[in-house]
């Protein structure tokens, strides 16, 4: 009962009202003059510095789920739910001159989304779209995603019901606070409420993995209770050791992970709002210290079954939730207060990501397929308003998926999602760094690596949530025609590798075929254009600044 944990609950509403007071107030933190612009309401400006950055870009990638999902699948998989920390560190020295390359050509021309780079560098409205679309749809279960963890928070506290309208009541009541301050103060919200997001999360595992082993006995115990558990497990792919079923699916896991972490949306959304090429390599830098955190969350998982915790019933008959088990191990074993502050810091990691998901959708939205095929003279401040708006919708989506879909099937979506916004590789990623790639080809590998990754994750199942089809992202050798094989492989990986055999291909018929390929629109300098480069097109922030400037004397 909810009234068991009142001490946890006022300290959680506490902390999330003064949060979301701080999502109102954001709207007139480094306020412009106009926020009618998708430069101001969706890039925050383009002017935020290393330490903004650094909070909003690790508040963006390392979310409420990852805080009870990573942990929940070392507590029922062991060894194999660390592939997590592995990818998160592989991806930033990746990234590293990749993404200055796509700040420099986005301010250069102004662009606000990758299917606007796509358009400018193939000349291709329809590539361009199905870039837009592709994105939208990967990041809308990652949204719903967020309400996983808070949802996890709100069962742990006993804030429940038995219709389908009151179990769900506080997420939704959240996430219109949520969607009114995002409509109010932008991309601006997220980057202020990371400060205070990422403080708490840093402030809760500090303790967590200091306190815990000290009442469980240490970590040699901890781990010696969580061997047991597996040693007695029938399943062959746990351990906290990985084995020979699981090894290829964890490396391809964390590798394709990796490739597909930046290039979701709301990933990119919040490098763009960076003020020059060298926040963003500091940041690059610095970034892999969140790993050392996710690392030591991970173990929370194993701290969990140390400590006896029994997870929660799914909301399917005969399931459990493991989502709940870190919630469930702070409310066991640390005093009340603490332990209210522990799930407000899951709660408030929850809607930094998910307004800024929201805004990168709407993004994608406002300016590969309202301005491009609805309102082509659309302006600025129209533009704003369409995004704001689509925001809203985003949102509701995400509710939708939640409380009509079972939570554990929107975990399925995800990996889902990793496999189709992989399929942008080729366009968005290579395309930085060469324009071989005929426009058509490009197309062409899209939809053969989309229609082959949709096809394997029909065929997984997953028998924890008793599902037949997308159960899951691991797909058997064995039915790829290695006879007689246990092991699985990640479904992204293989599904980019026909994408991009099939471009280079199509690529060479195509250009035998002598298909015009469009004008490439951007210029070899626009890759390396700075901070205070004159080619840069000017905020409206930096407009309004020059327009203010008083006229030289004669």
């Amino acid at each position: 009962m909810w009234r068991d944990h009142l001490t946890e609950i006022i300290i959680f509403a506490v902390l999330f009202l003064l949060v979301s007071g701080m999502g109102f107030v954001a709207a007139r933190w480094r306020a412009p003059n106009d926020m009618a612009h998708l430069d101001e309401w969706g890039l925050g400006g383009r002017s935020f510095g290393g330490w903004i950055t650094w909070f909003l870009v690790g508040g963006d990638l390392y979310t409420a789920y990852t805080f009870v999902a990573v942990p929940a699948l070392l507590f029922g998989a062991g060894a194999a739910g660390f592939f997590a920390v592995p990818y998160t560190i592989i991806i930033y020295p990746l990234v590293f001159l990749v993404l200055v390359r796509l700040w420099s050509v986005s301010h250069r021309h102004g662009f606000v989304t990758p299917a606007d780079f796509v358009r400018k560098r193939f000349d291709s409205p329809t590539l361009a779209l199905i870039i837009a679309i592709t994105g939208i749809v990967a990041t809308m279960p990652y949204i719903a995603l967020q309400l996983v963890g808070i949802e996890a928070v709100l069962k742990t506290m006993g804030v429940t019901g038995e219709s389908t309208i009151a179990r769900h009541l506080p997420i939704i009541i959240a996430f219109a606070i949520l969607a009114a301050y995002t409509y109010q103060s932008g991309l601006r919200a997220p980057a202020l409420i990371a400060f205070v997001k990422d403080t708490l999360i840093y402030i809760v595992i500090l303790v967590a993995i200091i306190y815990l082993p000290y009442k469980l006995g240490g970590w040699g115990s901890i781990f010696d209770a969580a061997d047991a558990k597996f040693d007695a497990s029938p399943s062959p792919n746990d351990g906290i050791l990985l084995n020979a079923n699981n090894q290829l699916q964890y490396i391809t896991l964390a590798l394709g992970s990796a490739l597909a972490l930046f290039l979701y949306p709301h990933s990119l959304t919040g490098v763009l709002a960076s003020r020059s090429r060298d926040v963003i390599k500091r940041n690059m830098s610095a970034l892999p210290a969140y790993s050392l955190l996710l690392g030591l969350i991970a173990l929370l998982g194993y701290a969990a079954i140390a400590a006896g915790v029994t997870p929660l019933p799914g909301s399917t008959e005969g399931t459990v939730d493991n989502n709940t088990v870190v919630p469930l191990l702070f409310e066991q074993q640390f005093p009340s207060w603490f332990a209210g502050v522990a799930f407000a810091a899951i709660g408030i990691g929850a809607l930094v990501p998910a307004a800024i998901m929201s805004i990168a959708a709407a993004n994608l939205f406002t300016r590969n397929i309202y301005k491009e095929y609805l309102r082509k003279d659309a302006t600025a401040a129209q533009e704003a308003n369409v995004s704001k708006i689509t925001s809203l919708v985003v949102k509701v989506g995400a509710v939708a998926c939640i409380v009509f879909l079972d939570p554990q099937f929107s975990i399925d979506l995800q990996l889902i999602g990793g496999v189709i916004i992989l399929q942008t590789l080729p366009a968005v990623a290579l395309g930085l760094y060469t324009r071989w790639f005929h426009r058509g080809a490009l197309i062409a590998g899209w939809a053969a690596g989309m229609g082959l990754g949709m096809w394997m994750l029909y065929q997984i199942p997953n028998p924890a949530t008793k599902r037949l089809h997308f159960g899951g992202s691991a797909f058997p050798l064995e039915k790829l025609g290695f006879e007689g094989s246990t092991r699985t492989i990640y479904v992204g990986l293989v599904a980019v590798a026909v994408n991009l055999l099939v471009a280079v291909l199509f690529t060479l018929a195509l250009r035998a075929a002598k298909v015009t390929e469009g004008v490439d629109g951007t210029e070899r300098d626009d890759y390396f254009a700075d901070e205070g480069d004159p080619r840069l097109v000017p905020s409206p922030r930096e407009e309004a600044e020059v327009a203010a400037e008083p006229a030289p004397k004669v």
